[in-house]
């Protein structure tokens, strides 16, 4: 009887455990749409989030315009992209999805990021693309395609890709993306163009670089 006890006490704090472990993910949606609000005199508290009494929802909580125009690619890398997220639908709040237009210019890309909330599947609609992704250590294995309009393709949570305009005319793509607010990390950026910078003693042996050399890279980004 005593082992019968404890295993069943053994049993019941592992059940325990794990059910704490899980309260630690986002719980699902449970109710219809959770509209995100910054006041909150008008808020209830639903599934960890401020929200807006849903009977004050309104259509243009649910609304946004203008992914039918091209964002300017007269940048460094030539491309734009055109984000429609929780900041710009409230209603997004708690669903997670979001989606993007991304603009090419001949020549142009979308340089190697990762979005640390989410999974990409990209739809091609105008122009070529060659894209990819690099899987994580050790195999660090590169995976490419070209993209022809029509071509769909799914970048995995977290890996660094990226997307190239091969074709000398515009491309536009559009992406969706599983969180409400997938986050981006533009790897260069990142990695020399945080607030404060990296140590260079640091970049020089992590990169492989001459001290001048990313010196000249932290300069530009």
């Amino acid at each position: 009887m005593k082992e019968i006890h404890s295993i069943f006490l053994a049993c019941f704090l592992v059940s325990a455990f794990a059910c704490f472990i899980a309260s630690a993910f986002d719980p699902s949606p449970l109710q219809d749409y959770c509209v995100a609000i910054d006041d909150l005199k008008d808020g209830v508290f639903v599934n960890g989030k401020f929200c807006k009494d849903p009977k004050l929802a309104v259509a243009d909580d649910f609304f946004f315009s203008g992914l039918n125009k091209p964002g300017s690619t007269y940048n460094r890398v030539g491309s734009n992209v055109t984000t429609v997220n929780v900041d710009q639908i409230p209603g997004l709040n708690t669903l997670g999805i979001s989606l993007v237009r991304i603009d090419y210019a001949p020549y142009g890309e979308n340089p190697p990021h990762t979005h640390p909330r989410g999974t990409e599947i990209l739809v091609v609609v105008q122009g070529t693309l060659y894209v990819g992704f690099v899987t994580s250590n050790p195999e660090n294995r590169l995976i490419t395609k070209i993209l022809y309009p029509g071509d769909v393709f799914v970048f995995p949570i977290g890996l660094i890709h990226f997307q190239y305009n091969v074709g000398n005319t515009p491309a536009v793509a559009f992406a969706g993306l599983s969180s409400q607010n997938a986050g981006v990390i533009t790897i260069a950026n990142a990695v020399f163009g945080s607030n404060p910078p990296i140590n260079l003693d640091v970049l020089t042996k992590a990169l492989q670089l001459d001290k001048n050399v990313v010196t000249h890279l932290q300069s530009i980004f």
